[in-house]
């Protein structure tokens, strides 16, 4: 194994984490906004007014996206595992 081949494994699972992170954190950024929006617009300034909502919509997106994580993860163990036993090319 070689330094290109560590940098690749290394990429791909740093993208593998952006990919199954997305959906939650794409959740939680739309909600976000949408109660600072309205926090704005009422001038209600609780700071734990955000939490709750937040939380149901992570957990709702992870519910839904599920699959597309699994996935994810999956094609990356795959990935890995086909690696290790083809072996790095020396």
């Amino acid at each position: 194994m070689n330094e290109a081949d560590a940098l690749e494994l290394l990429r791909a699972a740093i993208w593998t984490i952006i990919m199954g992170s997305g959906p939650a954190v794409a959740a939680a950024m739309c909600v976000g906004l949408i109660i600072a929006l309205l926090q704005a617009l009422t001038q209600v300034q609780e700071a734990t007014l955000t939490f709750v909502p937040k939380i149901i919509a992570i957990f709702i997106a992870l519910a839904v996206g599920a699959p597309f994580i699994g996935g994810q993860i999956q094609t990356f163990t795959e990935q890995v595992y086909s690696r290790i036993e083809k072996g790095y090319e020396k």
